[in-house]
């Protein structure tokens, strides 16, 4: 089952911008967590359309299942 974490980060114009780890430490360490996403903000180095990090609005863990058939 792959894992990945998902940064959600408000950004200058008011959208919502994400940043995925694939497979993540676990346990997840929300106060890491926290601090990394505020030193990303800090360091300013992702731009995307709607702008700058400007916010850190929520983390989480994204399962995906993927069951592959074979097609005779």
């Amino acid at each position: 089952m792959a894992k990945t974490l998902e940064l959600q980060f408000g950004t200058e114009f008011g959208k919502t911008a994400r940043i995925t780890v694939d497979n993540p430490k676990e346990p997840i360490d929300g106060e890491v967590v926290k601090l990394s996403m505020a030193q990303i903000m800090a360091s300013d180095i992702f731009t995307t359309a709607s702008g700058r990090f400007v916010a850190a609005k929520g983390a989480r863990v994204v399962e995906r299942n993927v069951t592959d058939y074979e097609l005779v």
